[in-house]
């Protein structure tokens, strides 16, 4: 059962920045009358707009989709792939860090919010069979922060309890034969906080990777938001999601078989 912040906060309601905003009322009022004493008469005095709380906090908040886009990012930008596709992966992170430097096409459930310098969008479901044209169809695919969703109708997809393992099996097939997979998902013990999430234990990640697939890199983003870039993934931690309750575990795994011709240059 979901708590009472939980439930707070779904419809809008942060108790703890309520109670961070209510302490900066008397700041807010204070800031306000002295400024309006200095004020020229060349600006004229608009609405209040009042920002109660940032007084207090870090310039801008650096959190697991921060280091994971970065990452990544960096990764596939000294890949250099000849194709790189997205399913699914935030638009005003990761896909705008792509577009800086390379053409990236995006497949998503939802419609495009608008036109994006250098990303090409395509609306499709992954849980639908996948068309011919999309089979082996890349050298490079990410998918960040996203398969936990599949089958939850968080995002409009129909409820499918093994949504995730049909869309797996559909990335998979996207990747050409010596292709690379960028994928992460949160880890911890292993569990499902409907409808926000899955939680994958460590090793449910991996076994992922077992026939026809080689893992090239593991890297963890643990429960303090300290990024670890390569882990033994084959190592006793993994029995323990590497310390994670709520962590993000990134795989990056190239696919075997007689490499594709699109990749060989």
């Amino acid at each position: 059962m979901a708590s009472i912040a939980t439930w707070l906060r779904t419809f809008g309601i942060d108790p703890k920045r309520a109670v961070s905003s209510l302490l900066g009322i008397g700041r807010y009022l204070a800031g306000r009358q002295q400024f309006r004493a200095g004020l020229r008469d060349d600006f004229a005095w608009g609405d209040s707009y009042p920002i109660l709380d940032e007084w207090q906090t870090a310039s801008g908040g650096l959190g697991t989709y921060f280091f994971q886009d970065q990452l990544v990012a960096c990764w596939i930008h000294d890949a250099q792939p000849l194709r790189h596709v997205d399913v699914g992966s935030r638009l005003d992170g990761f896909i705008g860090n792509l577009a800086v430097f390379r053409e990236v096409e995006v497949i998503d459930i939802r419609p495009a919010p608008a036109p994006v310098r250098n990303v090409t969008f395509h609306q499709m479901d992954l849980m639908e069979p996948l068309p011919p044209h999309w089979v082996e169809a890349t050298d490079s695919l990410s998918c960040l922060h996203t398969i936990e969703h599949f089958g939850l109708g968080r995002y409009g997809d129909p409820i499918h309890a093994d949504g995730h393992l049909d869309g797996l099996a559909q990335l998979k097939r996207m990747v050409a034969p010596g292709g690379m997979f960028y994928l992460s998902t949160p880890i911890g013990p292993q569990r499902v906080e409907f409808n926000a999430h899955r939680v994958f234990a460590a090793q449910t990640l991996i076994d992922w990777f077992g026939d026809g697939w080689n893992i090239e890199r593991f890297a963890v983003i643990d429960d303090d938001n300290r990024v670890h870039e390569t882990v033994d993934w084959q190592g006793p931690e993994s029995g323990n999601h590497f310390g994670c309750r709520l962590g993000v575990g990134i795989v990056v795994a190239r696919k075997g078989g007689e490499t594709h011709p699109m990749i060989a240059r």
